[in-house]
């Protein structure tokens, strides 16, 4: 009997890109958990500020939820932008150290797309109460290392999102 390995999915894009979007897809495609970091966010603070103390305290959880997840040979989405490449490269060794595969996708659209969909008003989105400035959106689009050389990555359109384009781009 031939095992499947268990696959960690990984996103890199900026806000309002349509990672969630794609994340929904393969959640209902695959049955995969889906570890949605602003959802989560939500659930341990009551009113969250972003904090560095606060991430670290969020990505720890989630980081260890994802390597108990793929330990019992659950394929998992983690649902945040991993535009840092030591990020992607430490779940990566999580993956690894589970045997699990990682597959990352690239949501790709023009920053102006993405930033009209990311800064708004303070408006319901993803079911919470958010908002983003310009100065929060283009703090974090300046940092967003893109996919290396060595990196095998998915790009996806995220103008362009539909429930069959992303089943055939990921093979689902």
């Amino acid at each position: 009997m031939v095992m499947v390995k268990p696959t960690l999915y990984l996103f890199i894009g900026y806000p309002g890109a349509g990672k969630t979007a794609v994340a929904k897809v393969i959640a209902e495609t695959t049955g995969a958990v889906h570890l949605w970091a602003d959802v989560e966010r939500h659930r341990l603070f009551k009113r969250p500020t972003h904090s560095e103390a606060e991430s670290v305290e969020l990505y720890s959880r989630l980081n260890r939820q994802a390597g108990e997840l793929l330990a019992s040979g659950k394929n998992v989405i983690f649902d945040t932008n991993f535009n840092f490449f030591a990020d992607r490269q430490k779940l990566r060794g999580i993956a690894e150290r589970h045997g699990a595969k990682t597959v990352l996708i690239w949501i790709t659209v023009p920053k102006q797309v993405a930033k009209k969909r990311a800064v708004h008003t303070p408006a319901a989105r993803n079911g919470y109460l958010v908002s983003m400035t310009q100065a929060e959106f283009e703090a974090i689009t300046a940092k967003l290392e893109p996919p290396t050389e060595n990196e095998n990555v998915v790009k996806i359109d995220g103008t362009r999102l539909d429930k069959q384009t992303v089943i055939k781009l990921l093979n689902l």
